[in-house]
C-alpha cells in the first residue's frame, strides 16, 4: 500500500474529525512504506478527543535495526565516497523548498501541524516556512559547503595534513511533539547532509507530519532508502536504542530531560541533547517609557506562544523594580486576549489539569509568593482530560524564596502557559546572577536593556547556548537564522545552522598524505 502525500490535512483545523481518520499512517523501512497489524486507539483529536489518525503500533523492530546495521561507520557518503551525495541532496532542498513556498503546499502543511499540534495559525505557518527557508539554505552548492575541511603543511616535502568532517554512519534522530515538522525535518536533514543513514522517531500524537513531509522529499527525490522512519511508543522506540546500542553511533533526542539521561547512559554518552530548558528573562534597570508596550508584547509572545508549549519559552521573568509596576499589570492585560477560538492558546499536550493544578498549588505554598493571573482551569471547550488545558498563569515569587530550599521547586519547568515572575532591585543582581548559576538546563535566554555594561556582566556570568541581548530580546527565536541549542554541556545539540551541523552530526577526522623522500640519515634497522 502506497499512501501519497497531500492525504491527511483534508478538513478545517478547527472542526472535529470524525468516524475513520482519512489517512492511515505507515512506516518506512528498506526503500518502503508498509502497514503494521496493529493501529494506536488512543491518538485522539486534541480538540475534541474523538478518534483521530490511525497511527501504527509497531512491535516488531528487527527490520528497522537491521537498516541501522547495513550503514557502515563511513557513512552513505564522506569527502572521499560517493560524494556526488552532496550535491544531489542539495537539488533535494532546492525541488523541497520550491514546493513549500507554493501558496497550496504552504497551506497544507500549516494546517496539518495546525491539525494535531494546536497553535495559532501565525505559530503554524511560521514553522512552515523556518522549514522551507532552511532548506533554501542549503540549496545548490549548500550541502556541498558543510563538508569544507582544511589543510596544513607538513614537516616535510610530499606531508600534509588534511582535516574533515566525517559522519557516524548508523544514527537515531527522536524529535518531540511541540514543532511536527520544524525539529524532525532540520535535524534529519542535518544528519542526511553529512552521509549519516539516520531511523526518526516522532512522538506518535503528531507523526503524521513529518511522515508527509518525509514523502515530499521522496516524491522530490530524495532516496527512500536513505534512512528510515518508525512510528512506535516511546517505550518501544527505548528498546530499540537499548537493543542496537552497539550499532547506533549517535543519537539525537530533543524532549524531556530525564529520558535523556536514559538515552545518554544507554549509548554511554553517544549523545546530542537539545533537551528541558527553564529559560530566563532579565530586564535591566534602564527603564524606557517608549519601549514599556514592546517589552510587554514580547514577554507575553515569549511565555504564551503555543501555549507556553516552546523548549524556548520564558518560564522565569526577573523584573527590575524600575519596571515592574508599569509592566506587571500589562502582562496580565495581554495574557487575558488569548483565546481557544484563534488558538492562540490551546491544548497542553504532556501535562494534565491535575499535574498544572498541582504544581501551581505547590509553587503558591511557598511563603510570599502571589498569583498575578491565571491559575484556573479552562472551561467551555472538549479538550479531552487527557490533555491539559489552562489559563495563561504567572506567579510572583519573592527573591527571598528563590535563595531558599524551594528553589528546585521554583525552577522545575511546567511544559505549558506557565511562568514565575520575579522582581528585584539595584542590590541583587549578583543573587540574580547566582540563580541563573544554579539552574540545570542552559538552552535560551533573554538580556532586556540597553546598557551594554548591564548586558556584558550577564552575558559574562551565564551560558545559555541561545542568548538575545537588547531591548528586543526575547527567548524565542527561528533557528533557520543562527545557532539554536544549550550551551554547557559537550552533550548539547544544535539546529538550524552549519555549524549546527557539522557539530552535532558527524566528527572531525584527520589524514595525514606522506608521500616525501625517506629521510636524510635513514638506514635499515638490523635484522635480529
Amino acid at each position: 500500500m502506497t499512501t501519497s502525500w497531500k492525504t491527511f490535512a483534508t478538513v478545517d483545523p478547527f472542526s472535529g474529525m470524525t468516524g475513520k481518520a482519512p489517512g492511515q499512517l505507515q512506516n518506512l523501512v528498506n526503500g518502503q512504506w508498509v502497514d503494521v497489524p496493529n493501529y494506536r486507539d488512543d491518538i485522539v483529536d486534541p480538540m475534541n478527543g474523538e478518534r483521530f489518525l490511525n497511527v501504527p503500533d509497531t512491535q516488531d523492530l528487527a527490520a528497522f535495526i537491521e537498516g541501522l546495521e547495513s550503514c557502515p561507520k563511513s557513512g552513505l557518503h564522506n569527502p572521499l565516497k560517493n560524494n556526488d551525495r552532496y550535491v544531489h541532496l542539495g537539488r533535494v532542498c532546492a525541488r523541497a523548498a520550491a514546493l513549500l513556498a507554493t501558496e497550496e503546499v504552504e497551506e497544507y502543511f500549516t494546517k496539518l501541524t495546525q491539525r494535531v499540534m494546536p497553535k495559532s495559525w501565525q505559530q503554524c505557518l511560521a514553522e512552515v516556512r523556518v522549514t522551507r527557508v532552511f532548506l533554501e539554505n542549503f540549496a545548490g552548492d549548500g550541502v556541498r559547503f558543510l563538508a569544507r575541511g582544511f589543510s596544513n603543511p607538513g614537516d616535510h616535502p610530499g606531508q600534509e595534513s588534511r582535516g574533515y568532517r566525517w559522519p557516524f554512519g548508523p544514527v537515531v534522530v527522536v524529535a518531540p511533539f511541540n514543532f511536527p515538522i520544524e525539529i524532525p525535518a532540520l535535524q534529519t536533514m542535518g544528519a542526511l547532509f553529512m552521509g549519516n543513514r539516520p531511523l526518526v522517531k516522532v512522538d506518535s500524537k503528531v507523526s503524521a507530519v513529518f511522515e508527509q513531509f518525509l514523502r515530499l522529499l521522496i516524491h522530490c527525490g530524495l532516496d527512500s532508502a536513505d534512512l528510515d522512519y518508525v512510528h512506535c511508543r516511546g517505550s518501544k522506540m527505548g528498546e530499540l536504542i537499548t537493543e542496537a546500542a552497539d550499532t547506533i553511533r549517535l543519537a539525537q533526542f530533543t524532549g524531556s530531560s530525564t529520558v535523556a539521561e536514559r538515552v545518554s547512559e544507554t549509548l554511554n554518552g553517544r549523545v546530542r541533547l537539545e533537551d528541558a530548558g527553564f529559560d530566563w528573562k532579565i530586564i535591566g534597570p534602564d527603564f524606557d517609557a517608549d519601549w514599556l508596550d514592546y517589552v510587554a508584547w514580547q514577554c507575553d509572545e515569549d511565555a504564551y506562544n503555543a501555549t507556553g508549549q516552546k523548549c524556548s519559552a520564558q518560564s522565569a521573568l526577573f523584573v527590575h523594580e524600575n519596571w515592574a509596576d508599569k509592566l506587571l499589570p500589562m502582562l496580565g492585560e495581554l495574557a487575558s486576549r488569548r483565546s481557544l477560538d484563534d488558538l492562540t492558546t490551546g491544548p497542553i499536550l504532556s501535562w494534565t489539569n491535575d499535574q498544572i493544578k498541582s504544581h501551581i498549588d505547590s509553587v503558591l505554598a511557598v511563603e510570599g509568593t502571589k498569583l498575578l493571573f491565571g491559575g484556573k482551569a479552562l472551561t467551555g471547550h472538549a479538550i479531552p482530560e487527557c490533555f491539559g488545558a489552562y489559563e495563561p498563569t504567572a506567579i510572583r515569587v519573592p527573591i527571598a524564596a528563590m535563595q531558599s530550599g524551594d528553589f528546585d521547586l521554583l525552577a522545575k519547568e511546567l511544559f505549558g502557559p506557565f511562568q514565575i515572575v520575579v522582581t528585584y532591585g539595584d542590590n541583587d543582581l549578583d543573587a540574580v546572577l547566582s540563580m541563573f548559576e544554579q539552574m540545570q538546563n542552559h538552552l535560551t535566554a533573554a538580556i532586556v536593556s540597553a546598557d551594554v555594561g548591564f548586558q556584558n556582566r550577564v552575558l559574562g556570568m551565564t551560558v545559555n547556548g541561545t542568548t538575545y541581548a537588547g531591548m528586543r530580546a526575547r527567548t524565542t527565536g527561528a533557528p533557520q537564522n543562527h545557532w539554536f541549542g544549550p550551551s554547557g554541556d559537550p552533550r548539547g545539540a544544535g539546529i538550524g545552522t552549519p555549524e549546527a551541523i557539522q557539530v552535532t552530526w558527524s566528527a572531525h577526522r584527520e589524514i595525514i598524505s606522506d608521500q616525501g623522500p625517506r629521510p636524510e640519515g635513514w638506514t635499515t634497522p638490523p635484522v635480529r
